[in-house]
């Protein structure tokens, strides 16, 4: 990786928190946020509209050539493009989320995202977050974190932000959900779910937003001055 640019990867599990911390970083940091779960979840998607198993690999794999994923910035914002079609809310069901879960345990599928991601880092100053960030796209990142929380405390976040999006779905198979994904991800053959061995382990159970987001700020803050005197 270029030294020039900083790379600071955020990994854990999902609904760590990690997106929404990530975004609010890169925004104080002046960054550029990856969010790599999307990649993931656009090919999910892709193949649940192709009327194909996420978890047949073969089949899956057919599917790649046609499939066109992008991240692009309007105003600021990211966007993730499926085939130049803006996809933001359509990946995050739970539908789409477990697509990414199975889709992302394929390796061919992981090679083909690796270049979007790694190409990012190649030329800009980035926050990436995801499953193995730290430990496969960008073993040598600067700052390494691996956030976490209880699978309960996740399932209540993204239960509540699900149903501020007027998704119908209950806690109790949100939580069903984050227990099976925590399990395939931590089990795949696949760059499996692990903190990195020099990533800084923080727990945000309990936490409000504000409270996680003041923790990482801080502890990216004194590592930047350290490692890369910004």
């Amino acid at each position: 990786m270029d030294k020039q640019f900083v790379a600071i990867a955020i990994d854990g599990p999902s609904g760590a928190g990690k997106s929404t911390i990530a975004k609010l970083l890169a925004k104080e940091l002046a960054f550029v946020y990856v969010d790599t779960g999307a990649l993931y979840r656009t090919v999910g998607l892709a193949a649940l509209r192709a009327g194909v198993d996420p978890k047949d690999a073969p089949a899956v794999e057919a599917l790649l050539p046609t499939v066109q994923v992008e991240l692009t910035y309007q105003d600021g914002t990211q966007k993730v493009l499926l085939n130049g079609e803006d996809v933001g809310d359509r990946i995050r069901t739970p539908e789409a989320s477990m697509a990414a879960s199975a889709v992302s345990a394929i390796p061919e599928v992981r090679r083909f995202l690796f270049h979007v991601q790694q190409d990012m880092a190649l030329t800009h100053n980035v926050i990436m977050d995801g499953r193995d960030i730290g430990t496969v796209v960008l073993p040598d990142a600067q700052i390494k974190i691996f956030l976490s929380a209880t699978a309960e405390d996740r399932a209540q976040r993204r239960y509540e932000e699900l149903c501020q999006k007027g998704i119908a779905t209950t806690y109790d198979e949100v939580l069903a959900d984050m227990k099976q994904r925590d399990y395939n991800d931590s089990h795949r053959a696949a760059a499996p779910l692990r903190p990195a061995e020099d990533a800084v382990m923080i727990d945000t159970t309990g936490n409000t937003l504000e409270q996680s987001v003041e923790l990482m700020k801080n502890l990216v803050k004194e590592r930047l001055n350290g490692c890369c005197g910004k």
